[in-house]
């Protein structure tokens, strides 16, 4: 079996992010990393790869900009056996759509029985990309699967909504997406660091995926940000102190000012 999993570099939430002078987010002056969410999709990826045939390899595909390396080294580090890597200036901007097409020619480069994704990025957190991949390459799309089982050539789910639990099942080939409720991501060991160094790493361009760069990027994209506005400082708190017996009362009706209670 083949796995291609799509992970994501993304901006570290602790760090301080900040937007370019084109409203969209810099991702070159802030450190980044392996999206959390994505690290879930790798680990039911190698889960899969345990259960089954010796035969089964599991690329890591990353679309992004030359840090994006770092993302797919995480990956190949928790053992994944080799990388793909799309990088190219036109991509900068580009938004779920832009973004899905090309993942999917790469995709198409790559062999491939199961695409895992993440269920969200963590910096765009719109959850649309499986479903756009899934379209684009003619495949069934079977997502947010919170327990995975794959027997053969069909691959089930457990996915957990708010008012039920639904099984759904497809066949292979197609797309998984995976929450984070499918299973702690492992931490990559000393020996997967050490191997990882040796593990290959391609990098493609648009020309490579015979992708139009006017197709993708920031004036290919449906939806723009017109504007920011930076968040304000924090401001210091209230103190509410409790001298003669009222604070509990000055505590309520600070509370049912701010409408908590």
């Amino acid at each position: 079996m083949n796995i291609v999993v799509c992970v994501k570099y993304v901006p570290d939430a602790t760090a301080d992010r900040k937007f370019e002078d084109d409203n969209t987010v810099d991702r070159v002056g802030v450190d980044g990393l392996l999206s959390e969410l994505d690290e879930y999709a790798v680990e039911q990826a190698l889960q899969i790869k345990d259960k089954q045939a010796d035969d089964t390899e599991v690329t890591v595909l990353s679309v992004g900009p030359e840090n994006a390396t770092d993302a797919v080294r995480k990956a190949l580090q928790m053992g994944a056996d080799k990388g793909v890597h799309v990088v190219d200036d036109a991509i900068a901007g580009s938004d779920a759509l832009a973004t899905s097409l090309v993942l999917a020619e790469a995709i198409k480069k790559i062999p491939h029985d199961l695409v895992v994704c993440g269920m969200a990025s963590t910096d765009g957190g719109m959850g649309v990309v499986p479903a756009m991949l899934s379209e684009r390459l003619g495949v069934p799309g079977v997502t947010l699967g919170s327990e995975i089982s794959v027997e053969g050539e069909t691959v089930k789910i457990r996915r957990d909504g708010d008012a039920s639990t639904d099984t759904i099942e497809g066949s292979l080939p197609l797309v998984l997406s995976v929450t984070d409720q499918s299973g702690e991501a492992r931490y990559p060991s000393f020996k997967g660091i050490m191997a990882a160094k040796k593990k290959p790493v391609e990098t493609w361009s648009l020309s490579d995926l015979g992708v139009d760069a006017g197709s993708v990027g920031a004036g290919a994209a449906w939806s723009v940000v017109e504007s920011t506005d930076a968040r304000p400082p924090r401001t210091a708190g209230e103190i509410v102190t409790d001298e003669d017996g009222s604070g509990a009362k000055a505590l309520v009706d600070f509370l049912a000012s701010k409408k908590f209670i």
